[in-house]
């Protein structure tokens, strides 16, 4: 395994590994009715917007 061969591998374990991240806070997203409903927010959301909420 030469050093071009081991930098594919770093990059593809991390391009990998983003995209599993990203698919995990898609379904958990989806499964909780798009975040909203049930009174905590979203991981996008951060102290500052607790001013915005209706209440």
């Amino acid at each position: 395994m030469n050093q071009s061969d081991l930098l594919f591998l770093v990059i593809f374990l991390t391009l990998l590994s983003t995209l599993t991240v990203w698919v995990v806070q898609f379904f958990r997203s989806r499964r909780r009715g798009g975040g909203g409903g049930d009174g905590r927010a979203g991981w996008w959301e951060g102290p500052w917007d607790d001013d915005d909420r209706k209440r």
